[in-house]
């Protein structure tokens, strides 16, 4: 083994591992929650023990061995730049290439007797196993998809459908609501700052609740919102969340239809472009998108949501204007 990438680690999450996690969930300093990547010691591990590989996302890594409480192994972190398995996978990071090259440097062909590798069954569509088997000769065995299941792996190295299932629960979404929420709060307050000097408690009570609809409540209600698109989605979550406060000002006696259609028309058409470009950004935080549809929402939905927002802006100008009174 060399010593230069060869570490040590325990099976116990630390208070100080538990702040990490906090602060990756909001989103504070998001790239650094990494750790260095090469091959970790975990318990008193021999020749015949089992090689586990992930990536250096703190989260990833502490999901690993915490789950391993009690066993001998071997962690081999790749070099993943501080992202998750799954994602790694799907960039380029955690594949064939950095894995073949993670174990040469770190010279785990010597710290063990057997040529086999489990791997995170996410980490799938960025590895090759017949290349990696050709260039080192290891040969790379798929685990399931939570690491939470490999107790129950290990027993008979064969995993259950439901350890190959990807689970998407409301648990699994709310989960990544914090990120989202801290990562546009602050574009949030200064668009309800301005909504609030340009129209008063209506619009900035409007504009709180697009927020908070695209953000936790996008993923509360995505399984039931209908489309696949996350854009249209979107786009029918925004409109639900504008119909209260339209009927609301339509209720309002004493002023004409002209002037209650441009007090809600112009920053309904905003926020619920808002809400649409938001959703549509939260693809990377789900499992049931790829790049491909992610291209095919952006050059089809982004002009909609565009000429919906800068509609919404001219109206927004003419009423300022004095038209509609």
């Amino acid at each position: 083994m060399n010593p230069q990438t060869t570490f040590t680690t325990s099976s116990e999450i630390t208070h100080a591992d538990h702040l990490d996690h906090f602060l990756a969930r909001v989103g504070i300093n998001r790239m650094l929650h990494r750790i260095h990547p090469g091959l970790y010691v975990l318990g008193h591990p021999d020749k015949a023990s089992p090689v586990f590989i992930t990536g250096n996302y703190t989260l990833s890594f502490d999901a690993l061995r915490s789950t391993l409480k009690g066993r001998d192994a071997y962690l081999l972190v790749l070099d993943t730049h501080g992202i998750n398995v799954w994602c790694a996978a799907g960039k380029g990071t955690f594949g064939t290439a950095e894995l073949v090259n993670r174990i040469k440097v770190s010279g785990l062909e010597k710290a063990v007797s057997h040529r086999r590798l489990i791997l995170p069954q996410l980490g799938a569509t960025g590895v090759s196993a017949y290349q990696v088997k050709a260039q080192c000769g290891f040969e790379v065995e798929f685990g399931p998809v939570r690491a939470e299941d490999l107790p129950e792996y290990l027993k008979t190295h064969q995993a259950t459908p439901q350890m190959r299932q990807v689970r998407f629960n409301l648990a699994d979404r709310l989960v990544l609501a914090p990120v989202e929420m801290v990562g546009s709060i602050l574009p949030m307050i200064l668009v309800a700052v301005v909504a609030y000097l340009l129209g008063g408690w209506f619009n900035l009570i409007w504009v709180l609740a697009a927020w908070l609809a695209a953000t936790p409540l996008f993923f509360v209600f995505l399984p039931w919102l209908p489309t696949r698109e996350f854009s249209t989605k979107g786009l029918i979550l925004g409109t639900l969340v504008a119909l209260p406060f339209v009927v609301f000002q339509f209720l309002q006696t004493g002023n004409s239809f002209l002037y209650n259609l441009m007090r809600v028309l112009p920053i309904g058409l905003i926020l619920t472009a808002a809400v649409a470009f938001i959703t549509l950004n939260l693809t990377g935080s789900t499992p049931i998108t790829c790049w491909t549809s992610v291209r095919r929402e952006i050059f089809r939905y982004v002009p909609v949501m565009a000429v919906m927002a800068g509609g919404g802006i001219i109206l927004f100008i003419l009423k300022l204007l004095g038209l509609g009174k």
